[in-house]
């Protein structure tokens, strides 16, 4: 069995304990990263595109909407057509100060509103027939050839997402740097990594290798972790916890290049007017204050942020106050750089639909193929394994 499918097969790809070995390179002298940081924040279960980026001049969305439509009284109002949802209104301000780019009407050909495979599609970047085992992030970590170390990424979270696996390199996953040194470094692990008479066979040899390079690496990140470079004061939320982690890292001029949010709760088939309202306010909350923070250390214009969620829900709304899976959706993009802010093309069309779904007009891929050229300064076709043409984002 090779190492790739060896790590796949047994899981420990995924988990925060054995963290790549690129970790151990963050002792090392002599690396400096290019200064550029992508934060991509996901928001799972299916975002309602329609009531965070509304249409509120169409009659369409209230007649299919007669519990859920926003008041056009309520709106945040962008353009003449669409504006956002009033828990939007730290986003409101970006938009306003030439911050934010709103792209709609983003997804895929035949569109799969199951969540677990909808989310694969977008992670691995992929067909909806096609059943990719690497991510597109992972890929991009696969190619990377600049200087002794590929440039590393981190999910804050417990387990890492497709998003992030390459066929021999992966980014790595931790919620909690202190406990994941705890874990590293606990006595059976030191003995099991610092033993010497191993064994030569390819995976044994590598599992130790990985153990001792995750010592190492994880009382890196602890100490990288330790005590705040910011003084700025974020929301007590889940969200507000990642972003602030992310920003200490960012300022302390870590070698971690790309930053990975999972902020889940939006599969919304019930009473969905309090539930995504909730949702919105503490991504609204989070993100100004992790703008401003990304400001005043002068890093914004060297951060990319992405959101974006698997799939919209439908136009109609069902008889729980909710909303079923849907497809097109919309795609947030915030920083110093980017080349058209505000809303970057037309709003959905609401009359015209499939069976009462948004038919996408931007392919996601030509999202990321914009991200890898124009950000992280690779060709896309070699991570896509396709050419999509890049928008003219960043």
């Amino acid at each position: 069995m090779k190492r790739r499918d060896f790590l796949r097969n047994t899981g420990l790809a995924s988990t925060s304990l054995f963290v790549p070995q690129f970790l151990s390179g963050f002792n090392r002298n002599g690396f400096h990263r290019n200064g550029k940081n992508l934060v991509i924040i996901q928001w799972s279960g299916g975002n309602d595109g329609l009531n965070t980026v509304v249409p509120f001049q169409n009659d369409i969305y209230y007649r299919n909407r007669p519990t859920l439509a926003i008041p056009k009284k309520k709106v945040l109002k962008l353009t003449d057509e669409i504006g956002f949802n009033p828990m939007l209104g730290g986003l409101n301000n970006l938009y306003d100060e030439g911050l934010l780019t709103v792209i709609n009407n983003v997804g895929y050909p035949n569109p799969v509103r199951s969540h677990f495979r909808s989310m694969d599609i977008w992670h691995t970047a992929s067909n909806s027939d096609q059943y990719w085992q690497t991510g597109w992030l992972g890929r991009y970590l696969d190619q990377n050839k600049s200087g002794d170390l590929p440039h590393t990424a981190l999910e804050i979270d417990d387990a890492l997402v497709l998003a992030l696996k390459g066929q021999h390199k992966t980014g790595f996953a931790a919620s909690n740097p202190a406990k994941l040194k705890r874990a590293a470094n606990n006595p059976f692990l030191q003995k099991i990594a610092h033993h010497h008479q191993h064994d030569h066979e390819e995976n044994v040899e590598y599992l130790y290798k990985t153990l001792i390079n995750t010592q190492s690496s994880a009382n890196y990140l602890s100490e990288q972790t330790k005590g705040s470079k910011t003084k700025a004061r974020y929301p007590n939320t889940q969200i507000g916890k990642d972003l602030a982690t992310i920003s200490n890292l960012i300022a302390r001029d870590t070698n971690t290049k790309i930053y990975y949010i999972d902020m889940g709760g939006f599969d919304t088939h019930a009473s969905q007017k309090n539930r995504q309202e909730r949702l919105l306010k503490q991504y609204d909350e989070a993100i100004k204050i992790f703008v401003k923070d990304l400001q005043k250390n002068q890093q914004l214009d060297d951060t990319l942020i992405m959101t974006f969620s698997e799939f919209g829900r439908r136009v109609k709304e069902n008889n729980s106050r909710g909303t079923d899976h849907g497809t097109a959706n919309n795609v947030f993009f915030i920083g110093g750089k980017l080349k058209n802010p505000g809303i970057f093309n037309e709003a959905p069309n609401l009359s015209k639909l499939d069976q009462g779904d948004l038919i996408y007009t931007v392919d996601f891929r030509k999202i990321y193929a914009s991200v890898l050229k124009n950000w992280l300064g690779v060709n896309p076709g070699d991570i896509l394994l396709d050419t999509y043409q890049p928008l003219d984002i960043v």
